[in-house]
């Protein structure tokens, strides 16, 4: 695969011959910086299960055929949806590839969810991944309790109404 350029990349929605790709890329980062859990599983395993049948959606980055990017959104509370499983393969990280499967992810919980807050945990561990949420507008809070991922120590939120609304008179 060619590195780089993410201008052929296709964002669409998950279908079973993704399954596999899915469970692949997620397991990859979080193996690589010490993060999979037993709760990860369940999402890994059976995202249809666990995120679409749940009323969430999840989202493949493709090119050329191959799965090279993944991201998910599920219900979390009234009006809150949780960000979860954002990927993008080694050789297209830095590319703004996980930006935009974030923007999918956001359009997708405020237009078809009706969310108007979106969560996330994650790990201080992951730090480019933390300053792409901050960059999008996402703010730290304090951890939910109780949390399924012993590994996580950071939460932050996005406001998604603050997005949406239509500029006002200037």
């Amino acid at each position: 695969m060619a590195a780089g350029r993410i201008d052929d990349v296709g964002i669409g929605p998950f279908r079973p011959a993704h399954a596999e790709a899915f469970y692949r890329l997620n397991r990859a980062w979080l193996d690589a910086h010490d993060l999979y859990e037993p709760a990860d599983e369940v999402q890994l395993a059976d995202p249809q299960g666990a995120v679409i049948d749940a009323g969430g959606a999840v989202f493949i980055a493709e090119r050329d055929g191959e799965v090279v990017g993944t991201a998910a959104v599920a219900p979390h509370g009234p009006g809150e949806v949780e960000l979860l499983k954002v990927t993008v393969a080694e050789v297209l990280r830095g590319t703004g590839l996980g930006r935009r499967l974030v923007e999918v992810c956001i359009a997708h919980a405020t237009a078809v969810m009706g969310a108007h807050t979106m969560m996330l945990v994650s790990s201080s561990r992951l730090q480019a991944a933390l300053r792409l949420y901050e960059r999008m507008g996402f703010r730290h809070r304090p951890l939910p309790s109780p949390l399924p991922y012993e590994t996580a120590d950071v939460c932050m939120e996005l406001l998604l109404l603050a997005r949406s609304k239509p500029a006002g008179p200037t």
